[in-house]
């Protein structure tokens, strides 16, 4: 089996749009999460929170490119456009068939369904309408816009996955590099900022309604006073390279992804369960070879829910037990959805290579009905040398990635 590292970072989140922002905001204990004004004219939408994006040139994308996208795939190809830059990939290497993408979103772009379907309903006609309109909203629009960008002529597979689908990218990645189908795998995902997404979860009751006047307290996961999630936007991107390949060509190496899995719950649609879980854990574990005891920090999917967060720690305690440490960023930026997977990727690469395990911001009491796991409730610095991201995603879809400090020879 071939290893597989990381070479190239890029991301967009409300805690900062670079490696080292990202860094930066989770030592200082920042919060992205902020009141949105314009969602109180939205009728029965009782959530008013939310994490955006900040100080991003989306119009640095070449109109050519940027008039086929929408919000969601202009914030992916910026991602991307810095992870390539920092992989230092030549336009050779990228339009090879060596080298592919593994891209998802949870939809297409939001705002433009809202302009485009209506009008068409309401007209039963076709007329006028923007030839780009369909390109923008598609499922899969994210990868395909970012292979026409970037030129990319190997694999390309959207994981459009809601809340799996960044970390099912980084793992069809791993797995295309690791069995030599690929050399380089371009992965990650996106969700653009729009009311749809946050109406969807606040008519099931799960979205937090609580804290419009305090939104930094909005989302408290895993904690007994937890009201529901903060749906946000974000996007990352990471390169994953073969070892020698990166090796040969001189590139600079953040970490090595040595386990992944990914399951289907094959049960309820929106109950998350416990078994699914474990088990994604579980295989992920037996693809690194590795115990639970080689863990040293989870970074959880966690999300504030009632059930989730429930099911998660009954999950997380079966195979770790109280000792392992374990916190969700979601309360400093809030769900990330198609992006959440590869944006807590990267901070457990930063706990790797900066020795930071990031606390779970307004975590104060475990819920009772909680498993007793070792929530981290302030920043730990700690030299960890193998750590463990999950997602999970409503269709009872599970993913599960290990990663591991990478040491010279």
């Amino acid at each position: 089996m071939r290893r597989v590292v990381i070479t190239g970072i890029g991301l967009n989140s409300p805690l900062g749009n670079s490696y080292e922002e990202l860094y930066k905001s989770l030592k200082e204990e920042k919060c992205g999460i902020e009141y949105v004004k314009e969602w109180e004219d939205i009728k029965g939408l009782g959530t008013k929170v939310a994490g955006r994006v900040k100080d991003v040139d989306l119009k640095a994308i070449p109109r050519k490119y940027r008039r086929s996208m929408g919000r969601v795939a202009q914030l992916a190809a910026v991602s991307t456009a810095e992870a390539i830059a920092d992989a230092n990939l030549s336009q050779e290497l990228m339009s090879s068939k060596r080298c592919g993408l593994a891209f998802g979103s949870t939809m297409g772009g939001n705002e433009t369904m809202f302009e485009y379907m209506p009008e068409v309903k309401e007209n039963m006609s076709f007329r006028g309408q923007n030839s780009m309109a369909f390109l923008k909203m598609m499922s899969h629009t994210v990868a395909a816009n970012l292979a026409q960008m970037f030129e990319i002529r190997g694999r390309n597979l959207p994981t459009c996955s809601a809340c799996t689908s960044s970390s099912q990218g980084i793992g069809a990645g791993y797995e295309s590099v690791k069995y030599g189908m690929s050399d380089v795998m371009i992965c990650g995902g996106a969700e653009e900022h729009h009311y749809l997404s946050a109406g969807v979860f606040d008519v099931m009751s799960a979205a937090s309604t609580k804290h419009a006047d305090e939104p930094h307290l909005s989302s408290k996961p895993f904690d007994e006073s937890r009201d529901g999630l903060v749906v946000s936007e974000g996007s990352g991107a990471i390169v994953l390279e073969e070892l020698e390949h990166a090796l040969a060509r001189g590139a600079k190496i953040y970490g090595e992804v040595v386990g992944y899995g990914t399951s289907c719950d094959g049960a309820h649609i929106t109950t998350p369960s416990k078994e699914g879980m474990q088990q994604v854990m579980e295989t992920s574990l037996e693809d690194a070879n590795l115990q639970a005891s080689d863990i040293e920090y989870i970074n959880a999917h966690a999300t504030a829910t009632a059930r989730g967060d429930i099911a998660e720690s009954h999950a997380t305690h079966a195979l770790f037990g109280s000792i392992t440490p374990v916190s969700s960023t979601k309360g400093h930026m809030g769900h990330l959805l198609g992006g959440c997977g590869v944006v807590e990727s990267v901070i457990c690469l930063l706990a790797l290579n900066k020795s930071l395990l990031p606390k779970t911001m307004n975590f104060e009491t475990l819920d009772k009905e909680c498993a007793l796991i070792n929530v981290l409730s302030e920043n730990v610095e700690q030299d960890v040398e193998i750590v463990m991201s999950n997602n999970f995603a409503f269709g009872g879809i599970n993913t599960s990635l290990i990663f591991k400090k990478y040491k010279k020879a």
